[in-house]
């Protein structure tokens, strides 16, 4: 009994190390995710500022595969789930912009800190159910390296109506 229990562990161990071992990318792709080239700055800004080995991603708002925005009200328009979703896309966003930075996902060393911004009516109050699409999919790449502070706000507009806006901190190798 006590060597079937040693093998199933073994056995656990080997199957937890090859996940850990998949990169960040592979991981996205196993979830039918994909980065995308980062759009260029809208203004008079960067996409990250970095000091040190800190990395400030500007927001970054809900936008498809396809290049489209992915818009509507939280409350009005637009469902929790659906807003669930669009928080991930813009994660995705951010991500395909650190990609940019960093050349490589894997040189991140910590999520410290995710700003959700949600497009939303005066009454609607789940936005932390909205920036979850965020921080799930963050926890989800990158273990307890993805658990972040967080802040998760109603706003009354968003640029180009968009659903959700994400920023981000991140510490880098």
């Amino acid at each position: 009994m006590k060597t079937l229990f040693t093998a199933c562990c073994l056995a656990l161990l080997t199957v937890c190390e090859f996940a850990n071992a998949q990169s960040v990318e592979q991981k996205l792709t196993g979830m039918g995710l994909a980065l995308v080239p980062p759009t260029k700055s809208a203004g008079n800004y960067v996409k990250a500022v970095r000091t040190g080995n800190l990395l400030f991603l500007a927001g970054h708002i809900s936008t498809r595969a396809d290049g489209s925005t992915m818009t509507g009200k939280l409350g009005k328009d637009q469902t929790i789930e659906q807003g669930y979703d669009a928080a991930k896309a813009a994660t995705v966003s951010v991500l395909s912009t650190l990609k940019a930075e960093l050349g490589d996902l894997n040189r991140i060393r910590r999520i410290v800190k995710v700003t959700g911004f949600v497009n939303s009516t005066p009454d609607f109050t789940d936005q932390p159910k909205v920036v979850n699409g965020c921080s799930d999919l963050l926890v989800a790449l990158f273990g307890d390296k993805g658990k972040h502070a967080r802040s998760a706000v109603g706003m009354v507009a968003l640029p180009l109506n968009a659903a959700v806006e994400i920023e981000m901190i991140v510490e880098i190798e």
